[in-house]
């Protein structure tokens, strides 16, 4: 049978609302797994072991008397050490912030634990979340639980190879350039990338501790082993904050389907702009075939939008600002420098970052307006198809690169060298245009390296891209365990 800690989150509540399993009993098992397999893997950073017991003896005593239980009751889970946890130390990989303990917890830990949820722990993540490979000075790297030698993707490394290992039921990550849907790639597991704005993002760093406003593109979501654990937590987790519910509540739509081959699906595999990998383009085929094969019509010729590297102008322009919020001020002076003495010039990657990082409000507005545009052109998209499958990233997980920075490194795409930030075109596309996006396991690589896809629908149907992802799973891909889990 399979381990109860591989089995999904859904499965596992089911078993813990009926007293098949304890919640003290899941939790230790976790705990023995962590000890056991956290070692090579360095996913999970922090443990709080007597504060999670507690809480799982709680949930025991609260089931044996027939409380009412939420939804995670008792369902051991961990969270990315960028989401801010009531007395665990929460430091997103950053040396300033390697002992901040915070007194509130952030919007989405909240709402698990008021569900049930019983959190045993943090996960790693690049310093300040700011990297699609997971590593820091505060917990060093993150290792992929196919390969040791490959990263975990990022910025949600930790929470990704915690649920591919079994080290956890349940995760929170975040996303802004693919942080939750990349590590979901690297690692063979579900993520979603939720809507813009339906899940508060209070309480994560960055911005600063304290931080109240939503800021542009940032998401939270989940990380899971199933589509149905996505679905779970996204009913957890979505819905205004309690200042806004006083004048408004989210009600999204059902799923636009109700069979698998009723959904009208168009498939982008592939772009000059920025080229895929031979063995993800694969995986990408193979996916379209199995859903021919189960009688979906799939169109490979439909696009959204009609440049891709239009679309990652856009989202650069309005990705870079966000970040110049934690620069320091002589910093943002010296950019302010180097982008008055750049010609506009697209092709070079570091003028292009200098000048969007001191981008004047009103140039934001108009560069808001195109995105607005291309927002309209993905509507029109949905009036004809129902999702659009793509790749998440153009390559498999790559092995660790922490020279430089991600303005200076390169990759190398069927044998061509490539800009490191290609990493993020793909991501990006839907970012930009704020819209949910659900990655789903397609099978792994002739390495065996697993390869994710990401499913994008419409803007609130979360719902449909989540079920197209548990239908697709059903007959193609999927979760499976690695090696030694």
């Amino acid at each position: 049978m399979t381990d109860l800690a591989l089995r999904s989150a859904t499965e596992l509540t089911a078993l813990l609302r009926k007293g098949d399993v304890g919640a003290r009993e899941l939790l230790d098992h976790y705990l023995a797994r962590v000890e056991r397999l956290n070692p090579d893997l360095n996913a999970v950073v922090t443990l709080d072991v007597a504060t999670a017991r507690k809480a799982a003896d709680a949930a025991d005593a609260a089931r044996v008397r027939g409380a009412a239980l939420g939804p995670l009751h008792g369902l051991p889970m961990t969270i990315k050490d960028t989401l801010e946890t009531a007395g665990l130390r929460t430091t997103a990989g950053a040396p300033i912030f390697a002992e901040h303990v915070p007194s509130e917890d952030a919007t989405v830990v909240a709402r698990a634990r008021a569900a049930g949820a019983v959190i045993f722990g943090k996960t790693n993540t690049p310093a300040f979340a700011a990297d699609v490979q997971t590593y820091n000075p505060v917990f060093g790297v993150t290792r992929n639980p196919w390969n040791g030698a490959r990263t975990s993707g990022g910025s949600s490394g930790g929470s990704a190879v915690a649920i591919a290992a079994g080290l956890s039921a349940l995760e929170i990550g975040s996303d802004i350039g693919g942080s939750i849907r990349t590590p979901a790639h690297c690692c063979g597991v579900y993520g979603h990338k939720p809507t813009h704005g339906i899940i508060p993002s209070r309480g994560h760093i960055p911005g600063p501790p304290g931080m109240l406003g939503d800021y542009d593109l940032g998401v939270m979501g989940p990380i899971a082993r199933s589509a149905d654990d996505l679905a779970l937590m996204l009913d957890v987790l979505a819905g205004p904050e309690p200042a806004q519910a006083t004048a408004w509540t989210l009600t999204l739509p059902p799923p636009r389907r109700s069979t698998l081959r009723d959904y009208r699906v168009a498939a982008w595999l592939d772009d000059p702009f920025a080229p895929v990998d031979a063995e993800v383009q694969a995986r990408g085929h193979a996916t379209v075939a199995a859903l021919r094969a189960a009688g979906v019509a799939v169109d490979e010729t439909a696009r959204p939008v009609p440049n891709l590297g239009v679309v990652h102008r856009c989202y650069e322009k309005l990705l870079w600002p966000i970040l110049s919020g934690g620069m320091a001020p002589e910093e943002i002076e010296e950019f302010a420098k180097l982008a008055g003495s750049t010609a506009p010039d697209d092709a070079n990657l570091f003028d292009r970052f200098t000048r969007a990082v001191t981008l004047r409000h009103r140039d934001w507005i108009a560069v808001d307006e195109e995105r607005q545009h291309l927002r309209r052109a993905w509507a029109e998209f949905f009036t004809r198809f129902d999702v659009l499958i793509c790749p998440i990233w153009p390559l498999p997980a790559i092995a660790h690169d922490h020279e430089g920075t991600i303005l200076s490194r390169t990759i190398q795409v069927n044998g061509q060298q490539r800009e490191y930030i290609e990493l993020i075109v793909w991501a990006g596309l839907v970012t930009m245009a704020l819209l949910p996006a659900t990655a789903v396991p397609a099978g792994r690589t002739p390495a065996g390296l697993p390869v994710g896809l990401q499913v994008i629908g419409p803007y609130l149907e979360d719902r449909t891209t989540i079920d197209f992802a548990r239908r697709l799973g059903a007959v193609f891909g999927g979760y499976e365990a690695p090696p030694g889990a």
